[in-house]
């Protein structure tokens, strides 16, 4: 199996857009290294503003490129973009319905090592509730190219949350993507779980697993999390005894929360959430130790189809 990691795909995929459209500029809170947009700076220095640790300004600076004609994407840990600038993003982009790209990159619990400060396990939450905000959560790295291009294209502000490790490839080569289309990695009949990012790799998993034990389990990568396809949700979902939502994030204003409230009208519809339990991330000596530690493994997933299937 292939891996790239995406902050690597983003980065290039910037670059790529770049090269093509020469309103497409970068802004970076002095992390160009990590998020990757200094491979733009490296080729097209001019179109490249370091506007250092204060992301803030750099929200409200890609407003005024936005209201410029430009296509400000700008970058940041998840845990600033989402955090840090809320205010910003909330009255000087999405208020005004701005063509800005945040990139919260290391997202999750993907930067195990520097611990709760700066691992974002809520920041789909605080982006879902905003007016005018779409949201987005890649699976690879190919999936994460298609992204940025489908976003020259898309109006108004998006938020793309980027892994910070390698990850295997699972989007089919040759699916077509637009924004708000959910992807079906693998059919079943008895069961489905919606997931996103890293947690598509672990569903799968959990899908051989009951597999090997009879049970049909059908799996797809929700990869815009907002404006969700709810229709998509109710008929993937449609006659299945067991319903899983699994994510990298709380439990709380995430995936599961959007799913629920996607089958709110369906009688009986049996529902598990796999997620963080209300807590901030922790430090690690590697990242598949902590996704152990929060229950983030096929293992879990697999436990919360059995449960609900018993």
């Amino acid at each position: 199996m292939h891996y790239q990691n995406l902050r690597e795909a983003w980065g290039q995929a910037v670059l790529r857009l770049a090269r093509r459209n020469p309103a497409v500029v970068a802004l970076e809170a002095d992390l160009g290294k990590s998020t990757r947009s200094n491979l733009l700076k490296a080729e097209l220095p001019e179109r490249h503003f370091e506007m250092g640790i204060a992301e803030q300004n750099m929200a409200s600076a890609a407003a005024g490129l936005a209201l410029a004609g430009k296509m400000p994407f700008i970058h940041s840990f998840a845990v600033f973009a989402a955090g840090r600038a809320y205010d910003q993003l909330r009255n000087s982009i999405c208020i005004p319905r701005l063509d800005v790209r945040i990139c919260g990159s290391s997202a999750g619990l993907s930067d195990f090592g520097d611990g709760k400060t700066h691992q974002a396990v809520e920041d789909v939450a605080l982006m879902r509730a905003l007016p005018n905000m779409t949201v987005l959560c890649p699976v690879d790295g190919i999936e994460t190219a298609l992204m940025v291009d489908a976003l020259e294209r898309h109006r108004g502000p998006a938020y793309v949350r980027i892994n910070r490790n390698d990850l295997p490839f699972l989007y089919p080569e040759a699916e077509p993507y637009h924004i708000g289309k959910m992807t079906v990695h693998r059919e079943g009949d008895r069961a489905v779980v919606f997931a996103c990012g890293v947690m598509v790799s672990r569903a799968l998993e959990a899908a051989d697993r009951l597999q090997a034990g009879g049970i049909s389990t059908r799996v797809v990568n929700v990869s815009t999390l907002k404006p969700l396809d709810e229709a998509a949700i109710v008929r993937l979902a449609a006659g299945m005894q067991a319903v899983v939502a699994v994510e990298e994030h709380s439990v709380i204003g995430g995936l599961g929360s959007a799913v629920l409230a996607a089958l709110r009208r369906e009688r009986g519809a049996p529902v598990e959430l796999v997620g963080i339990r209300d807590s901030f991330g922790l430090s690690s000596a590697d990242y598949p130790s902590l996704l152990e530690h929060f229950g983030l493994t096929a293992a879990a997933v697999e436990a919360a189809v059995r449960s609900l299937l018993a």
